[in-house]
Parts: C-alpha cells; structure tokens; sequence
C-alpha cells in the first residue's frame, strides 16, 4: 500500500468521523415526534418490503391456479368424452342384456286377475293415487328431522326436505323408465332394478337418514306388475278380438256360400223339373217308349240328388256347427310330424286348406284326413285337448300345431271318434321335393 493511499483512508476516515458528529449532533437537535417519524418511515419502507415479497407470491400462486384451472378445463373435456363414451358402451351392455334376458327370463306368476284390461287400467290408477298421497303426507321418504346448518334447525330442515325431493325425484323417474319399457323377457330384472334403486337411494341418502318407505316402494313394485299384466290382458283381448272377427267373417262367408249354392241347386231343380213335366207330358202319348222311361229315371234320379243336396244346405243352415275337422302336415314348412289339427265349415272345406298355403308359408299344405261332424267345434277342442302337451306353442292356444306322429293321431280318433275315417299317410308335397332334388342337382 503506498502513501497515497494511506493519505487517503485516514482522509476518509476523518470525514466518517466528521459525518458522524454531525449525524449525532442532528439527532441531539429531533424532537421526540421527528424520531417517531422516522421510526414510522422505516416501518414503512420495511412494509413496502414485505408487500412486494406478498404481491410476488400471490402473482406466483395466481399463476399457479391459472395453470391449474387449465388443466381441470383438460380434465373435464377428458370427463365429458369419457362420459360419451361409457353412454355409448351402456347402450351396447343393454343391447346385450337385452339378448341375455332373452335367453334367462323366468316364468311370470301374476299377482293380479281381473276378468279384462279395463280392471288392470283402474287398479293401475288407484295405485298411482296411492303414491301421491303418500308423497303429500311426506310418507313416501323418510329423512332426519333433527339435522341443522351453522346451527340453524330451520335450513337444516329445508335442506334434507330438498335433498328428499331430489333422491325421491331420482327413484321416480328410474321407475317410469322401467314400467314404461317393461315385457315378458325383463320383468324379473326390472323389479330387482327397481329394488337396487331404492337400497341405492338409502345408501346416498345415510347420513340424513333418508331411504324409501317400505309402503311406497310396494307400491311401486305393484305398479310394474300391474303395467306388465295391463299390458299382456290387451294383447289377450286383441287377439280374441281378432279370432272374433275372423269367426265373424267365416260366418259370412259361410252362409253367403250356401245362399248361392241355394240358389244354383234350385235352379238346376227348376230345369229338371221343367224337363221333367215334359218328359210326363210325352209319356202319357207314349207310354210303352223305353228311351223315354230310362230318360225319366235319369231325370228323377237328378231331382232326388237335389232334393238331398237341399236337405243338405238347410242342415247347414240350421246347424251351424256342422263341419270338418282336418289333419294337415307341411314338412317343407315345418318339418316331419308336426300337424295341424283345425275346423272349417265351409261346404267345400279345400278351400280352407288352400288359404293355409298362401304366401305366409313357403309349400302348401298337405291333407291325412278330412273329417265331417254334426260337431266340428267340439271335435276339434276334444283333439286338441288329447294332444294338449304336444302343442307346438302351449302359450298360444289358437296356434293348432302338435309336434305328434301320424300314428298317434290316428289312433286318438279311431278309438275315441270314428273307426271309418281314411287317412293318407305320405304327403305328396310335391313342390318341396322338387325344390329338394332340384337343390341336390346342383350341388
């Protein structure tokens, strides 16, 4: 260190001392006000301090929340496409268990019997009444009575009486679902929904103390068996109704076909009889012709056909049950042994067995057996009956197809009906062995 440099520190060192006289001197001079100031000042300048450290950290946290707020946006577009997502999977799951239940449904016992629709319409209202008197008695959820917020009984009650409506609102609307789409493949996993949903509701609503009465969830239960067995009663009588009208135009049919048949024997008969009375006229000049005796042989012998044949339609007419009860088979239709064991009246019963074989099958049919009876409903129902656990559908009992042998049918009737009835025992049916072996040709 050379001696300028010495010079110098103590210089500074003077000055130091200097400014600190004056420094002290000045301070002698403050009054206690112009110290507190200046206390007051440096607190300032320590909070200003402390201010920009807290502003630096809260622009540091808002920076944070703003990356955060982003990524909960990304979250939630995440959710909503996982949302669609399991929508779209829970329809296909319900497709299949639609395929499923197909398959496993149970056997439905009704719990209802009410002679038509109209019963199951009314039960079905009186229920639905039942349910929105409970629901105005505040019996239908139960709920805490005692619950507060902040302290406050009042919004506590309000809020578990909201939150009674809403799960309530929830059961609902899951039950309307399932009444509304309810059918003989879902029944039994519609009610145990139904049972699921209310055990779910108590579950949500636990700490409250809410869950479904009993009362109400039976009558729910009540209310998807009514609307299934509502439901099966109309198709019933739909169907009956469909049968009544089909017997209905049967029957006219029936009496149209033996009024023209009336009417075209007795105009045969008119020209016999006409023919007749000139053929008399010309015996009585020849009586000893041998040509005009055999011709009036013939002749009386037509007008006695007829008279039967008349006899015949006033039979008809007057006993309207009289028919024929047919055996018929369709093997390219249905297969070997399954016949179908119906009732025509018409005079000429063929015609019946032809509308069988319309469009709806692919072959006609083919006939074992034709056979007449002053009866024909009640013959009909007695075989019918005989073969009752041969039913191809045992469901359905105007579907009149039993999975039987020829053999079993024939011995059925001629034990039990007629002895004399003739039966052809191999089909032709002649279009389905074509296709067959026309098929087998080209392979």
């Amino acid at each position: 260190m050379g001696f300028l440099d010495i010079f110098k520190g103590k210089q500074y060192k003077t000055e130091l001392e200097k400014l600190q006289q004056e420094h002290e001197a000045l301070k002698a001079l403050m009054t206690p006000e112009m110290h507190e100031a200046l206390e007051i000042k440096k607190e300032i300048e320590r909070l200003q301090e402390e201010k920009n450290s807290v502003q630096k950290s809260i622009d540091a946290l808002n920076q944070t929340i703003k990356n955060k707020n982003n990524d909960i946006s990304s979250l939630n577009n995440q959710i909503s496409f996982l949302e669609e997502t399991i929508k779209s999977k829970k329809h296909e799951i319900v497709s299949l268990d639609e395929e499923i239940l197909v398959q496993e449904f149970g056997l439905y016992s009704p719990k209802f019997d009410f002679s038509n629709a109209l019963g199951y319409k009314e039960k079905l209202s009186e229920n639905r009444a039942k349910q929105k008197a409970l629901i105005k008695d505040k019996t239908a959820v139960t709920g805490s009575t005692d619950w507060t917020v902040n302290g406050n009984a009042t919004k506590g009650k309000k809020m578990v009486t909201d939150t009674q409506k809403l799960l309530l609102r929830a059961f609902n609307s899951e039950c309307d679902e399932l009444v509304s789409k309810v059918k003989y493949t879902n029944f039994d996993a519609s009610l145990n929904k139904i049972q699921k949903s209310a055990s779910a509701i108590s579950k949500l609503g636990t700490i409250m103390n809410i869950s479904i009465t009993p009362q109400y969830l039976s009558l729910k239960e009540d209310e998807l068996r009514l609307a299934f067995e509502y439901q099966c009663k109309k198709q019933q009588e739909k169907e009956d109704a469909k049968a009544a009208r089909a017997e209905q135009r049967e029957q006219a049919k029936i009496q149209k076909e033996l009024e023209e048949k009336r009417h075209k024997i007795e105009k045969e008969q008119t020209h016999y009889q006409t023919a007749y009375e000139k053929l008399m006229a010309q015996l009585s000049k020849y009586p000893d012709d041998t040509d005009l005796q055999k011709k009036k042989e013939d002749l009386e012998k037509q007008l006695s056909d007829i008279d039967i044949a008349l006899t015949d339609i006033d039979y008809r007419q007057a006993n309207m049950r009289a028919g024929y009860v047919y055996i018929v088979s369709n093997i390219g239709s249905f297969g070997e042994n399954v016949y179908k064991i119906g009732m025509t009246r018409r005079l000429d019963p063929q015609e019946r067995i032809d509308e069988l074989g319309g469009a709806s099958v692919p072959f006609k049919f083919d006939v074992h057996a034709m056979i007449f009876s002053d009866d024909a409903p009640a013959l009909e129902a007695a075989l019918h009956k005989a073969f009752e656990n041969k039913k191809v559908n045992i469901v359905n009992q105007r579907r009149e197809f039993f999975n039987v042998t020829l053999d079993e049918i024939k011995d059925v009737i001629k034990k039990n009906f007629d002895k004399t009835v003739e039966f052809i025992d191999i089909p032709d049916a002649e279009q389905y062995r074509v296709s067959m072996k026309m098929r087998n040709q080209t392979i």
